[in-house]
């Protein structure tokens, strides 16, 4: 007992120890790993990442469709405002990577400091327990039983342990009986799942945010580019920027399907866009179709339709032309940019579309608008003889002797019927490499969060000793705690 009360005693009266070890645990470096590994400073990190991305998804981006229009709206102040605080395009801005960089390093740091302890609770079981350290417990109880043997009594506490799913170990000491039992011990490593979604989120999001690509490409039948573009923005001008693709995309068809044929080419009146491109680059040639709701994938990118030009074309026409002898009227269909040859060798190319056809500066064809008031096919008719002249082939009935309406070649030309479909298709393309990690990280996090909480680590005790009076049997001495859950535990 001396010995003790001197130990004690020179641990008082040496402070120069315990200052030393202050000391040294209040360095900065180990103020900043304490800070960097604290819970409460992840928390706060993660809270004002959420505040920046509300902030990115109240504030249109600049490289969403409709940025311009959006823009334009704002007042100076707000652009001023907005712009300089990099809130256009917040998910690129450095100061949103610097909160991904350090949260990512809290969640690991934190993981690290705390595994250990977690290990320890999951793999050092406390098998024995006396009945002080039982009666202190969330849950504890006693009750009084009879039994041949101490063991035969372990037995039975072991029996119901095991009918309600937990997983029983005996141990014996001093006359006494222990009996442990525990179920969902993995759930004390569920944080570490967590963290582990959460970093393959972050890690993503990284990845789209340094790496990403996307833009728009306008196309029409015909058309080929190589590169797409998107909105940049500086202070308070916004450019569109040529972004550079690693294949050709060429427009070989756009269709439209229309709710009601006869009415407009708009949205509201839209089933579905239809975009036929063909991918060419060094490995070859392959073809595509693009659906509103069916994008295509190649080498990393993705193409989906994202708007299109609603000035009125022709995906197709057909013509009736009315042989000047008097013959039977014939009918032919050419598709848009197309051409057709007539039996008796007349060529027609199909060369424009007017929706609202008028004669323009020049004498050449024009539209007024971009709706089907007055539809018209320009037409380059070449005769057998090799004569060519410009025609045009109009969808109401001309007046007799109208001259722009005039025949050629042999015959009269009818705008007999023609497939409605916008000028341009204007497909967004975007790669985005953080896409499979992102969706990866999302699904451990759901699966994560729902084994930590929906489960719990429920541990139970039970001391079993015999009592002073042999006649009065034995006294099983429980107690038990849960992580969580404690409402369901008891």
């Amino acid at each position: 007992m001396s010995a003790i009360e001197e130990t004690e005693k020179d641990t008082v009266v040496r402070p120069a120890v315990k200052t030393g070890k202050t000391a040294s645990a209040f360095t900065p470096v180990a103020w900043l790993l304490n800070l960097l590994s604290s819970v409460r400073f992840g928390v706060t990190l993660l809270i004002l990442l959420v505040i920046a991305s509300m902030i990115g998804m109240l504030i249109m981006q600049q490289n969403v469709e409709g940025f311009d229009k959006y823009f334009a709206a704002l007042t100076p102040s707000q652009k001023l405002l907005y712009g300089s605080l990099g809130f256009f395009d917040i998910y690129h801005a450095w100061y949103f990577n610097v909160l991904l960089l350090i949260l990512s390093l809290n969640i690991i740091l934190a993981s690290i400091d705390r595994a250990p302890k977690t290990w320890k609770v999951v793999s050092r079981r406390k098998l024995e327990a006396g009945r002080k350290w039982l009666e202190g417990q969330q849950q504890h109880s006693e009750v009084i039983t009879q039994g041949e043997t101490t063991g035969a009594v372990a037995e039975r506490v072991s029996a119901s342990m095991r009918g309600v799913g937990l997983k029983p170990i005996v141990t014996e000491n001093n006359g006494r009986a222990y009996v442990y039992g525990e179920r969902g011990a993995w759930n004390r490593l569920g944080y570490l799942a967590v963290h582990v979604a959460l970093l393959t989120i972050f890690t993503g999001g990284f990845l789209t945010a340094q790496f990403g690509r996307d833009g728009q490409m306008p196309l029409q039948p015909g058309a080929s580019s190589s590169e797409m573009s998107n909105l940049s923005f500086n202070l308070d001008q916004i450019a569109r920027v040529p972004v550079e693709l690693p294949f050709t995309v060429i427009c070989t068809d756009i269709q439209q399907k229309l709710i009601r044929r006869d009415g407009s080419i708009m949205a509201n009146n839209t089933i579905d866009w239809l975009t036929r491109i063909r991918i060419k680059d060094e490995t070859g040639e392959r073809d595509a179709l693009v659906h509103l709701n069916e994008p295509y994938d190649y080498r990393g990118y993705r193409f989906f339709q994202a708007s299109f030009i609603s000035f009125g074309q022709a995906r197709n026409i057909t013509l009736r032309l009315t042989p000047q002898d008097g013959s039977a009227p014939v009918e032919v269909n050419i598709p848009r940019a197309g051409s057709t040859t007539l039996q008796d060798g007349t060529k027609i190319d199909f060369e424009n579309f007017q929706p609202d056809f008028t004669i323009g500066e020049g004498g050449k064809a024009d539209s007024q608008s971009g709706d089907y008031n007055n539809p018209a096919a320009v037409l380059k008719v070449t005769t057998p003889a090799g004569e060519q002249k410009t025609v045009y082939a109009f969808a109401m009935e001309l007046p007799s002797g109208a001259p722009v309406g005039a025949p050629f070649g042999g015959y009269k030309y009818r705008l007999a019927d023609f497939e409605k479909v916008p000028l341009q298709h204007i497909l967004a393309i975007q790669k985005d490499p953080g896409k499979i990690p992102f969706y990866v990280g999302g699904g451990m996090l759901i699966l994560a969060l729902g084994s930590v909480f929906f489960f719990s680590h429920q541990r139970v005790w039970a001391m079993i000793e015999k009592r002073a009076d042999a006649d009065q049997g034995y006294a099983v001495v429980l107690g038990g705690n849960s992580n969580r859950n404690k409402l369901g535990f008891e």
